[in-house]
This record gives structure tokens, sequence and C-alpha cells, in this order.
């Protein structure tokens, strides 16, 4: 199993991972919220509540009409799939905030494009609101809804990928093993005659 030591395939592997979590917490929504439509997790905070999502990310583009919402929906997206799996592939060693956040990433899109072509929706069922008077009032007042909207574990992948990208992006970049330093010059004083 020295294929295992590749940090490539090991960052194929938590995508694939992630994939077949995103998959497994769907069937068992799917199959769990038919018959009992809402389980609270945490009173006035998280719920969860299935929902099949036709359009995108917090339902954009779902009103669309075809063949653009299918373009839009199944083409870009397996065309950014395999952008990422380019893009993982040539991440360095050193990377490796990246190279996790591309693994996320490729597992949340692959799991959520997946649905789309298997169901013609995607299943989403994690959902957060603000059930405390105060501040589900304020967010009512101010955005007409004290919820977000529902998503699933495909979703929270993709989030925290472009998340620890964003911290890759802050990291002080490395000179690869290839360049050699340049070393500073030193100056002596002019001799005196």
């Amino acid at each position: 199993m020295s294929f295992l030591r590749d940090y490539h395939v090991r960052a194929y592997l938590i995508a694939a991972a992630w994939f077949a979590a995103d998959q497994m917490t769907k069937a068992w929504a799917s199959g769990t919220l038919e018959t009992t439509p809402t389980i609270i997790v945490v009173p006035k905070v998280m719920a969860f509540q299935l929902g099949h999502n036709t359009g995108t990310m917090f339902s954009l583009f779902d009103s669309w009409s075809e063949p653009w919402r299918s373009i839009l929906l199944i083409v870009f997206p397996v065309l950014a799939i395999f952008g990422a799996t380019l893009i993982l592939w040539k991440t360095q060693r050193h990377e490796i905030f990246a190279r996790f956040g591309l693994a996320l990433i490729l597992g949340g899109a692959t799991g959520n494009i997946f649905d789309r072509i298997l169901h013609g929706y995607v299943v989403d069922f994690i959902v957060w609101y603000a059930g405390w008077e105060p501040a589900s009032g304020w967010l009512i007042d101010r955005f007409g809804t004290n919820r977000w909207p529902t998503f699933n574990v495909a979703d929270v992948g993709i989030f925290c990928g472009i998340a620890l990208l964003g911290i890759q992006l802050l990291q002080p970049t490395r000179l690869t093993n290839d360049i050699e330093p340049v070393e500073k010059e030193t100056r002596h004083a002019p001799e005196s005659d």
C-alpha cells in the first residue's frame, strides 16, 4: 500500500470519503425525514428538515427555464470538478490547506452533481435558524426570515474548502528546492592609500 504515501492519492481519498459521507447522510435524511418531517437537533438553533433543491446554493436559478438551467447546473459544475481535480494534482507537498480544501470542494461538488444527475434535484436537510425571540424578530425585520437556507454535508465541504483555500492564499510562499537563494553582496570599505 505504498501508493497511500503519495499526498495526492490521500487528497483524492479525502474527496471520496467526503462524497460518501454526503451520500450516506442524504440517504438517511431522505428515508427518515419523509416520515418525521422535522427533527430538532439544538432547540431554537438547528434542525433536520428534508428539502429538494432544483436550483443551486440557496435555491438560486431555481426559476430559470430549460436548457439554460441544465447547462448552468450540470455542465459548469462538471467542468469545475474537472478543473479542481487538475489543480489538486498540481498542488505541492507544502500546500496542505490548498490540498485539503480542494479535496473537500471536489467531494462536495461531486456529491451535489451526483444528486442533480440522479434525481434532478439536490437533497438538503440541515436548517439553522434563530428561535430566540429578540434575534428572530431582528432578523425577520431586516431580512424577512430568521432561517438560513437549508443545506447539506456537500455544501459544508464546499464552504470549508473555500475557506481553506483562502487560508492557503494568506500563507507566505515558499521557494522550491530547484531555485538557488540569492546571496547578499558584501561591500567592503574602499582601501585607503
